[in-house]
């Protein structure tokens, strides 16, 4: 399995650092997360429970950082067995890079590889499964570091969503249903059963 992506982090570089070294902070963030140890200056022992389709595995390993440029990345090294359901291995390349209004952008490169139940669920479910952890992650982290919005005019203060922007975006709702509509309509000509 190979995944490669950018996240945009609402918070300045050197928090975004420090919180990819918190065990706290990762704890709070990383969906099953039951633990996370330091076990040394550059590594951390983790047992996370997960599910892609119908296996259910806890899994315990250990996570190892090498090749560290503070404050803008490292590699991941990881290794977790997972019993009967199988076992995880690989890296992930971290990368930080400033970003335009004090944000961060944060790009990873993951080589994962599966074997045990697991790699028997096919590569599909694995994919949108380590996607759905990572998307979870993120959105975690991202709210965790960002600062609470001000308005200046009433000194309010506003939580904002990490990814979503203050207001009101129900346009956007709107178009999607009205595709999604279009889309039955096809279907039923077609002669497609919903």
């Amino acid at each position: 399995m190979e995944m490669t992506n950018t996240r945009i982090v609402p918070a300045p570089l050197d928090k975004v650092w420090a919180g990819l070294n918190d065990p706290e902070v990762l704890k709070a963030c990383l969906p099953g997360c039951e633990s996370l140890e330091r076990t040394g200056e550059d590594e951390w022992r983790a047992v996370m429970a997960v599910r892609i389709g119908p296996v259910s595995a806890r899994f315990s390993g250990v996570m190892r950082m090498t090749d560290m440029t503070p404050p803008t990345g490292y590699v991941l090294k990881f290794e977790g067995q997972g019993g009967p359901a199988g076992f995880a291995n690989g890296e992930a390349k971290v990368t930080l890079v400033p970003a335009s209004d004090d944000q961060t952008a944060l790009i990873y490169a993951v080589k994962a590889n599966v074997g045990g139940k697991i790699a028997q669920i096919g590569s599909r479910l694995i994919d949108g499964a380590a996607a759905k952890i990572a998307d979870d992650f993120f959105a975690a982290f991202s709210a965790k570091l960002a600062p609470p919005a001000v308005v200046e005019e009433t000194g309010e203060v506003v939580e904002v969503k990490a990814g979503r922007a203050p207001g009101n975006q129900s346009w956007i709702r709107y178009v999607s249903l009205a595709i999604i509509a279009a889309i039955i309509a096809y279907l039923a000509v077609r002669g497609f059963k919903l």
